[in-house]
């Protein structure tokens, strides 16, 4: 495996470019540079990681499944990966590369009927609950943003004024930053720490969420 050198330039020009053209054509004329400039560093940096922390790498296709969306846009707009856990953890480390730089994220993005219940005993919880709240707390001061999809009210069986409601909300839950591209794009050292810290910074997270609420019973 070579060493991984970071995202060059032409790498977020061939985004800017998708972005504005995309059509077959213009992704035909342009592959080899979404090969060489964009794939291949993703692929060698998820490799690298997975060297790292043990895991399997998946990088999705650049082609969009467009059978039941009335957008017909052939290609994504953004290329992404994940190195899934091999440790028994089900949270992985996501990678996406876009226009805007290189995001690095990780936490349970989607739970499943079984999943969302312990998840929600156990943020109501007086114990489990505050240990959520600071592990998110300690996400927040590594410069990581949480996420995740949520309802706009309480959850049935929940009071309106739980002090722990605005997590109770919650449908999934997890945490990334961005890395913004320079003059010369991401180097590879660079690119590599932004997403060692962002790990870091969300492991009491994910922890949390591997303890209370666990994998989904179909992952």
């Amino acid at each position: 495996m070579s060493a991984f050198a970071g995202f060059p330039p032409e790498a977020f020009q061939w985004f800017a470019g998708i972005e504005a053209d995309n059509s077959r054509p213009w992704f035909t004329a342009h592959r080899d540079t979404y090969e060489a400039a964009v794939r291949a560093p993703l692929e060698t940096m998820l490799d690298t990681l997975a060297d790292e922390l043990g895991g399997e790498v998946k990088v999705f296709r650049q082609h969009r499944d467009v059978r039941f969306s009335p957008d017909k846009s052939p290609y994504k707009t953004r290329t992404y990966g994940v190195v899934r856990d091999d440790a028994g953890g089900a949270a992985g480390l996501y990678v996406q590369v876009d226009r805007n730089g290189l995001f690095a994220g990780t936490g349970y993005h989607m739970l499943d009927g079984g999943q969302l219940a312990r998840f929600r005993d156990a943020v109501a919880d007086d114990g489990a609950g505050p240990a959520l709240e600071a592990a998110i707390a300690t996400a927040h001061a590594g410069g990581v943003e949480t996420f995740g999809e949520a309802l706009k009210t309480a959850p049935r069986g929940y009071p309106r004024d739980h002090p722990r409601i605005a997590l109770l909300r919650h449908k999934a839950l997890f945490g990334g930053r961005r890395l913004a591209p320079g003059a010369g794009g991401i180097g590879g050292d660079a690119a590599l720490e932004h997403v060692r810290a962002t790990r870091a910074a969300c492991a009491p997270m994910c922890a949390w969420l591997d303890e209370h609420v666990g994998a989904a019973a179909d992952p």
